[in-house]
C-alpha cells in the first residue's frame, strides 16, 4: 500500500469534495462548483475532447446548469492510493431547443494539496449516451 503523504487530501476530503459536486450541480450552483476546483484546473470531458481551462470552465458549468443537469451516482465515490478520486454517474439534462438526454460517465479527479480539484476526465462514448421520452 502505497503512503499518501502528509501533504495529499484524505479520502475522505476527496469523497466528501466530489459529493459536493454532485449536490451543488444538482442544487444549480454554478458558482459552488467551480469553487471545488483549482485555479489552474483543467477539465477534459469527454476524454479525447479538447481540454477546458480558466473562463472556459466557469462557462462549461454555466450551460450544465443552465440545461438543468442533474447527477445520480450508480455507485459510490471511489478513492485511490494517491491523490485521485472516482464518481460513476448518470446526468440527465436538456440543451438548448434540443431532447433531454442521458449520460451514463465515470468522472476521474486528481486533487492538488489543498484538497481543490485539478484535473476532471469524464469516461463516456457515443454508446454511453440516449435521448429521453418526454
Amino acid at each position: 500500500m502505497t503512503d499518501l503523504g502528509a501533504s495529499c487530501p484524505s479520502q475522505a476530503q476527496m469523497r466528501a469534495a466530489l459529493q459536493a459536486y454532485v449536490d451543488r450541480i444538482n442544487q444549480g450552483d454554478a458558482d459552488g462548483v467551480l469553487a471545488l476546483f483549482a485555479p489552474d484546473a483543467e477539465i477534459e470531458d469527454p476524454v479525447g475532447s479538447p481540454p477546458k481551462k480558466g473562463a472556459e470552465i466557469a462557462d462549461w458549468f454555466a450551460t450544465t446548469v443552465a440545461f438543468g443537469a442533474q447527477l445520480r451516482p450508480v455507485a459510490p465515490i471511489r478513492g485511490s492510493h494517491a491523490n485521485a478520486a472516482a464518481l460513476m454517474f448518470e446526468v440527465t439534462f436538456q440543451p438548448d431547443d434540443g431532447p433531454r438526454l442521458l449520460i451514463r460517465s465515470l468522472d476521474v479527479c486528481t486533487f492538488n494539496d489543498e484538497g481543490l480539484i485539478s484535473s476532471l476526465k469524464g469516461y463516456w462514448g457515443h454508446d454511453d449516451m440516449e435521448t429521453l421520452a418526454d
